[in-house]
Protein backbone atom coordinates (compact mmCIF):
# COMPACT_ATOMS: atom_id res chain seq x y z
CA UNK A 1 0.00 0.00 0.00
CA UNK A 2 0.65 3.71 -0.33
CA UNK A 3 0.56 6.35 1.95
CA UNK A 4 -2.59 7.45 3.60
CA UNK A 5 -5.35 8.55 1.58
CA UNK A 6 -8.23 11.32 2.38
CA UNK A 7 -11.11 10.78 4.58
CA UNK A 8 -14.59 11.24 3.91
CA UNK A 9 -16.67 12.27 6.50
CA UNK A 10 -20.77 12.32 5.00
CA UNK A 11 -23.18 13.63 7.07
CA UNK A 12 -25.95 11.68 4.73
CA UNK A 13 -29.55 13.04 4.22
CA UNK A 14 -31.99 11.71 6.80
CA UNK A 15 -35.18 11.58 4.76
CA UNK A 16 -33.80 11.31 0.99
CA UNK A 17 -35.47 9.39 -1.01
CA UNK A 18 -32.70 9.17 -3.59
CA UNK A 19 -32.87 5.34 -5.75
CA UNK A 20 -29.89 5.52 -8.48
CA UNK A 21 -26.23 6.81 -7.67
CA UNK A 22 -25.43 8.57 -5.28
CA UNK A 23 -22.32 11.55 -6.56
CA UNK A 24 -20.80 12.42 -4.08
CA UNK A 25 -20.49 8.57 -3.07
CA UNK A 26 -18.93 7.71 -6.52
CA UNK A 27 -16.63 10.25 -5.78
CA UNK A 28 -14.91 8.60 -2.63
CA UNK A 29 -14.60 4.96 -4.40
CA UNK A 30 -12.86 6.93 -7.40
CA UNK A 31 -10.05 7.46 -4.48
CA UNK A 32 -9.73 3.60 -3.50
CA UNK A 33 -7.95 3.25 -7.06
CA UNK A 34 -9.77 0.56 -8.01
CA UNK A 35 -13.02 -0.31 -10.30
CA UNK A 36 -15.92 -1.79 -8.22
CA UNK A 37 -13.93 -1.06 -4.85
CA UNK A 38 -14.69 -3.85 -1.87
CA UNK A 39 -15.73 -2.52 1.48
CA UNK A 40 -15.79 -3.38 5.02
CA UNK A 41 -18.93 -2.18 6.94
CA UNK A 42 -18.43 -1.74 10.57
CA UNK A 43 -21.77 -1.42 12.30
CA UNK A 44 -20.50 -0.45 15.55
CA UNK A 45 -23.25 2.78 16.10
CA UNK A 46 -25.92 0.36 15.15
CA UNK A 47 -25.06 -2.39 16.81
CA UNK A 48 -24.66 -4.14 13.61
CA UNK A 49 -28.34 -3.62 12.43
CA UNK A 50 -28.62 -5.85 9.77
CA UNK A 51 -31.53 -3.98 7.72
CA UNK A 52 -29.22 -0.77 8.17
CA UNK A 53 -26.36 -2.88 6.88
CA UNK A 54 -28.53 -4.22 3.84
CA UNK A 55 -30.56 -0.46 3.17
CA UNK A 56 -26.86 0.87 2.79
CA UNK A 57 -25.03 -1.79 1.13
CA UNK A 58 -27.66 -1.55 -1.74
CA UNK A 59 -26.59 2.04 -1.99
CA UNK A 60 -23.01 1.72 -2.18
CA UNK A 61 -23.61 -1.03 -5.09
CA UNK A 62 -25.89 1.58 -7.66
CA UNK A 63 -23.10 3.83 -6.73
CA UNK A 64 -20.24 2.37 -7.93
CA UNK A 65 -18.93 -0.07 -5.07
CA UNK A 66 -18.44 -4.00 -5.36
CA UNK A 67 -19.07 -6.48 -2.51
CA UNK A 68 -19.93 -5.11 0.96
CA UNK A 69 -19.05 -7.16 3.81
CA UNK A 70 -19.78 -6.74 7.62
CA UNK A 71 -16.94 -6.38 9.63
CA UNK A 72 -18.80 -7.87 12.63
CA UNK A 73 -18.28 -5.70 15.77
CA UNK A 74 -20.82 -6.74 18.00
CA UNK A 75 -22.46 -10.52 18.20
CA UNK A 76 -20.00 -13.06 17.68
CA UNK A 77 -17.04 -10.96 17.65
CA UNK A 78 -13.80 -12.75 16.19
CA UNK A 79 -10.64 -9.95 16.24
CA UNK A 80 -8.88 -12.09 13.55
CA UNK A 81 -12.09 -12.31 11.50
CA UNK A 82 -12.94 -8.52 11.51
CA UNK A 83 -8.84 -7.89 10.92
CA UNK A 84 -8.78 -10.18 8.16
CA UNK A 85 -12.46 -8.54 6.36
CA UNK A 86 -10.71 -5.04 6.69
CA UNK A 87 -7.88 -6.06 5.31
CA UNK A 88 -8.69 -7.56 2.27
CA UNK A 89 -11.47 -5.20 1.31
CA UNK A 90 -10.83 -1.27 -0.76
CA UNK A 91 -12.20 0.37 2.00
CA UNK A 92 -13.33 0.53 5.26
CA UNK A 93 -17.01 2.34 5.80
CA UNK A 94 -17.93 3.49 9.38
CA UNK A 95 -21.69 3.61 9.43
CA UNK A 96 -24.64 5.39 11.39
CA UNK A 97 -26.19 5.21 15.01
CA UNK A 98 -25.36 6.84 18.22
CA UNK A 99 -21.75 7.68 18.97
CA UNK A 100 -21.34 7.18 22.64
CA UNK A 101 -22.36 3.66 21.69
CA UNK A 102 -20.45 2.93 18.75
CA UNK A 103 -16.50 4.46 20.64
CA UNK A 104 -17.87 1.82 23.70
CA UNK A 105 -17.74 -0.72 20.87
CA UNK A 106 -14.33 0.50 19.78
CA UNK A 107 -13.45 0.48 23.03
CA UNK A 108 -14.16 -2.75 24.28
CA UNK A 109 -13.43 -4.54 21.16
CA UNK A 110 -9.90 -2.98 21.47
CA UNK A 111 -10.34 -1.46 17.33
CA UNK A 112 -9.10 1.55 17.33
CA UNK A 113 -4.80 0.38 16.67
CA UNK A 114 -6.38 -1.78 13.94
CA UNK A 115 -7.94 1.24 12.01
CA UNK A 116 -5.51 3.43 12.42
CA UNK A 117 -2.89 1.02 10.66
CA UNK A 118 -5.45 0.72 8.42
CA UNK A 119 -5.23 4.04 7.69
CA UNK A 120 -1.71 5.18 7.70
CA UNK A 121 -1.16 1.91 5.47
CA UNK A 122 -3.39 3.57 2.33
CA UNK A 123 -6.67 2.14 3.16
CA UNK A 124 -9.16 4.52 2.60
CA UNK A 125 -11.57 5.27 5.26
CA UNK A 126 -14.98 6.66 5.37
CA UNK A 127 -18.07 7.65 7.46
CA UNK A 128 -21.93 8.33 7.44
CA UNK A 129 -23.26 10.28 10.32
CA UNK A 130 -22.47 8.91 13.34
CA UNK A 131 -19.69 7.36 12.05
CA UNK A 132 -18.10 10.22 10.58
CA UNK A 133 -17.88 12.00 13.94
CA UNK A 134 -16.27 8.73 15.09
CA UNK A 135 -13.65 9.23 12.99
CA UNK A 136 -12.91 12.53 14.14
CA UNK A 137 -11.71 13.70 17.06
CA UNK A 138 -14.16 13.57 20.10
CA UNK A 139 -17.87 13.81 21.03
CA UNK A 140 -19.81 15.80 23.96
CA UNK A 141 -21.63 13.41 25.88
CA UNK A 142 -25.27 14.35 27.81
CA UNK A 143 -25.94 13.02 31.36
CA UNK A 144 -28.99 10.64 31.33
CA UNK A 145 -30.76 12.24 34.32
CA UNK A 146 -31.58 15.71 33.03
CA UNK A 147 -29.84 16.21 29.25
CA UNK A 148 -27.45 18.26 30.76
CA UNK A 149 -23.71 17.83 29.37
CA UNK A 150 -21.64 15.16 30.52
CA UNK A 151 -17.66 16.50 28.70
CA UNK A 152 -16.26 15.32 25.81
CA UNK A 153 -15.10 11.37 25.83
CA UNK A 154 -12.13 11.07 22.41
CA UNK A 155 -12.83 9.49 19.17
CA UNK A 156 -10.62 7.97 17.11
CA UNK A 157 -8.94 10.96 15.76
CA UNK A 158 -8.02 9.61 12.38
CA UNK A 159 -9.53 12.90 11.10
CA UNK A 160 -7.82 15.28 13.39
CA UNK A 161 -10.89 17.69 13.27
CA UNK A 162 -13.99 18.65 15.76
CA UNK A 163 -17.64 18.43 13.50
CA UNK A 164 -21.24 17.26 13.62
CA UNK A 165 -23.21 16.59 10.94
CA UNK A 166 -27.23 17.56 9.38
CA UNK A 167 -27.59 19.56 12.73
CA UNK A 168 -27.87 22.82 10.69
CA UNK A 169 -31.97 22.42 11.73
CA UNK A 170 -30.96 23.22 15.52
CA UNK A 171 -28.27 25.97 14.21
CA UNK A 172 -25.76 23.41 15.56
CA UNK A 173 -26.48 23.18 19.04
CA UNK A 174 -24.14 20.18 19.43
CA UNK A 175 -21.45 21.47 17.69
CA UNK A 176 -21.70 24.38 19.45
CA UNK A 177 -21.30 22.36 23.06
CA UNK A 178 -18.37 20.53 21.97
CA UNK A 179 -16.41 23.42 20.97
CA UNK A 180 -17.63 25.08 24.45
CA UNK A 181 -16.24 22.36 25.97
CA UNK A 182 -13.10 21.74 23.96
CA UNK A 183 -9.75 22.90 25.75
CA UNK A 184 -8.23 25.10 22.46
CA UNK A 185 -9.98 27.63 20.22
CA UNK A 186 -10.56 24.44 17.33
CA UNK A 187 -12.29 25.23 14.73
CA UNK A 188 -15.58 23.02 14.04
CA UNK A 189 -17.27 22.18 11.09
CA UNK A 190 -21.26 21.40 10.64
CA UNK A 191 -21.34 19.63 7.78
CA UNK A 192 -24.90 20.00 6.39
CA UNK A 193 -27.22 17.41 5.50
CA UNK A 194 -26.21 15.99 1.48
CA UNK A 195 -22.59 17.19 2.05
CA UNK A 196 -19.40 15.68 2.90
CA UNK A 197 -15.54 17.09 4.35
CA UNK A 198 -12.61 15.17 2.53
CA UNK A 199 -9.88 15.56 5.25
CA UNK A 200 -6.65 15.28 3.87
CA UNK A 201 -3.04 13.50 5.32
CA UNK A 202 -1.82 17.03 5.13
CA UNK A 203 -4.20 18.51 7.46
CA UNK A 204 -6.63 20.13 5.08
CA UNK A 205 -10.08 20.24 4.39
CA UNK A 206 -12.21 20.19 1.51
CA UNK A 207 -16.12 21.30 1.10
CA UNK A 208 -18.29 18.83 -1.11
CA UNK A 209 -21.48 20.43 -0.26
CA UNK A 210 -22.16 23.51 2.13
CA UNK A 211 -20.04 23.07 5.35
CA UNK A 212 -20.66 25.12 8.11
CA UNK A 213 -17.64 26.69 10.41
CA UNK A 214 -17.50 27.59 14.47
CA UNK A 215 -14.62 28.70 16.29
CA UNK A 216 -14.46 29.01 19.92
CA UNK A 217 -13.16 32.08 21.43
CA UNK A 218 -14.66 34.21 24.62
CA UNK A 219 -17.97 31.95 23.20
CA UNK A 220 -18.71 30.03 20.04
CA UNK A 221 -19.42 32.18 17.01
CA UNK A 222 -20.05 31.43 13.55
CA UNK A 223 -16.85 31.67 10.88
CA UNK A 224 -17.41 31.85 7.34
CA UNK A 225 -19.14 29.07 5.76
CA UNK A 226 -17.50 26.71 2.82
CA UNK A 227 -18.71 25.61 -0.16
CA UNK A 228 -17.09 23.54 -2.90
CA UNK A 229 -16.14 26.99 -4.88
CA UNK A 230 -13.82 27.99 -2.21
CA UNK A 231 -10.25 26.89 -2.17
CA UNK A 232 -9.20 24.14 0.53
CA UNK A 233 -9.43 25.82 4.09
CA UNK A 234 -6.52 24.40 6.91
CA UNK A 235 -7.50 22.05 9.53
CA UNK A 236 -5.91 23.94 12.24
CA UNK A 237 -6.52 27.56 13.13
CA UNK A 238 -2.41 28.23 13.93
Amino acid sequence: MSGPKPIFLIAGDPGNRRTGADPLLRTVFDHCGVSSPSIAYIGAASSDNRRFFRWVSGTFTKSGAGGVTLATTVRRFQRRSFERTCEAADAVFIGGGDVEEGMDVVARRGLAPCLSELYRGGKLLFGLSAGSIMLARAWVRWKDDDDSLGGLFPCLGIADILCDVHGEKENWGELRALLQLSPDSSIGYGIRAGSTIRVDPDGTVEPMGKIDRFVKRRKVVPVSSLSPEHRRQAVRTG
